[in-house]
């Protein structure tokens, strides 16, 4: 297995600012918007994000976790069944501008889910994506983010592995995995 570091943690901490300032931007003081991290992994995105936008606007954002387990068109294809995540949404998403938040973007299909999960929740307004990492040419739906901190080209044999500093790892560190054969 080769692992090529392909964001150190300097870059990811100047990645997340940009996210932020464009997020800004477009959501000014976050009146009408809230955020929703795709468990599992992209919930470590969201509450970053959050993070950062409540030390810029001195406010917190509102934030939550949607899982989209039951509702992925792969639920019953597998060998072993899908353990759930929690759901954590304590706020109202009708008629919000909703920021679905994840690690990578790859097929797209976690995300075409994670809109059916959120229509349960209410009727947005709007919904924009935003993702760390961007696999580019490997789509399998018509899916593309609004905002990307990095695009990457990458073969279906790959993997991106988004680590985050305190989840027994030194410091936040964004990996191009691929398995060799031996």
């Amino acid at each position: 297995m080769q692992k090529r570091l392909i964001v150190n943690h300097q870059l990811l901490e100047i990645m997340v600012m940009r996210l932020c300032h464009q997020l800004i931007e477009n959501h000014g003081d976050f009146s009408d918007s809230v955020i929703l991290g795709l468990q599992p992994r992209g919930i470590y995105v969201a509450q970053r994000i959050q993070q950062t936008l409540a030390s810029i606007l001195g406010k917190q954002v509102p934030t939550g976790h949607l899982d989209t387990t039951f509702h992925r068109d792969d639920f019953r294809r597998r060998d072993t069944p899908l353990t759930a995540n929690a759901t954590k949404i304590d706020f109202l998403i009708e008629g919000k501008k909703v920021i679905l938040v994840d690690d990578v973007l790859y097929t797209g299909r976690s995300v075409r889910a994670a809109m059916d999960a959120m229509i349960a929740y209410g009727r947005p307004a709007n919904v924009e994506l935003l993702v760390l990492i961007d696999r580019l040419y490997t789509r399998h739906l018509p899916i593309q983010p609004t905002y990307v901190g990095r695009h990457v080209n990458s073969l279906q044999s790959q993997r991106v592995l988004v680590e985050w500093q305190g989840q027994d790892k030194p410091e936040d560190n964004i990996w191009l995995i691929t398995k060799t054969d031996e």
